[in-house]
């Protein structure tokens, strides 16, 4: 967290969170949503300018009840999530980096939900792989230590979405290491994770 943030929570320690005007998008985009766009569920403006980018990454965490918030000086602004706290994507250089350009260095597992959606886990941490590369990683998917098919991953989700027991592994190789990968359902990731997707006021 910035200084100049701790020195401002020290000063105004009490003031009120703001919710429903900042949202991460499912390739990582920050996007600022104003009253038109909270009313009409658009997704919101894209941010872009680099150092308030920066700013938002660098003060980027989490409560103990798994919301996610940008802490704006004094100010916790609650972030929407349309997927996962994270956004992965390949890096040649680290093999992932996150959306706050932090690298994802060798990650634990790998999961998939059952439309497909690659996510990569490292201890707590769950990140959605951008889907610009997700062609990249699904060619270096192997079940049991071959090359899987599109046919054999089909069949494969096909059988994880209706709870029939697998016998097969299925790894992502990368860097020369096999990840090893389980089903998700989409449904269950906010609680199979512990965070929030919509995090909102408590009366």
């Amino acid at each position: 967290m910035d200084a100049i943030v701790e020195k401002a929570l020290e000063k105004w320690p009490n003031v009120p969170h703001c919710y429903g005007w900042l949202a991460l998008d499912a390739r990582g985009n920050w996007r600022m949503r104003n009253e038109h766009a909270q009313q009409n569920n658009l997704p919101g403006e894209k941010i872009t300018q680099p150092t308030l980018l920066g700013f938002i990454c660098r003060n980027y965490t989490h409560d103990e009840g798994g919301r996610w918030y940008f802490q704006n000086g004094p100010q916790r602004v609650y972030v929407d999530l349309e997927v996962t706290p994270h956004i992965a994507h390949t890096d040649p250089a680290t093999g992932f980096v996150l959306h706050t350009d932090e690298p994802l260095s060798e990650p634990d597992c790998g999961w998939m939900t059952e439309n497909g959606k690659l996510l990569l886990q490292k201890n707590k941490l769950i990140a959605l792989l951008d889907d610009r590369d997700l062609s990249e990683c699904l060619s270096k998917l192997y079940l049991e230590s071959k090359p899987v098919q599109d046919d054999q991953l089909m069949t494969w989700l096909d059988k994880a979405s209706s709870h029939t027991k697998m016998a097969e592994e299925l790894t992502l190789k990368w860097h020369g290491k096999h990840i090893p990968v389980g089903f998700v359902t989409e449904d269950s990731l906010t609680e199979k994770f512990g965070f929030i997707r919509v995090p909102r006021a408590t009366s």
